[in-house]
């Protein structure tokens, strides 16, 4: 198991780009959670095997058509185990 802490950057708010991750985290059975940060990005935490984070990765490269995704920057460390399910926080 693998834990990262991603922040997107670009135009990710307004566009449904957390619903975007959540759908995409349950698809690869990623727990953690998405949130909107004051400055405009878009923060993650995901925990799960390694394959799995490395697809929900590359999905939030991407992100949903509306958006544009201009950085993604991830910290990988160890899972704590402490998510139950994905989802959005406020």
């Amino acid at each position: 198991m693998k834990r990262v802490n991603v922040r997107v950057s670009g135009l990710v708010q307004g566009v449904s780009f957390r619903q975007f991750i959540v759908e995409h985290a349950r698809k690869y059975d990623v727990l953690g959670w998405v949130r909107n940060n004051y400055d405009g990005d878009v923060w993650m935490v995901a925990e799960g095997e390694e394959a799995a984070i490395e697809k929900l990765i590359e999905a939030v490269r991407t992100g949903p058509p509306e958006a544009r995704v201009e950085s993604v920057e991830v910290d990988k460390c160890e899972a704590t185990g402490e998510f139950e399910e994905f989802r959005v926080r406020n």
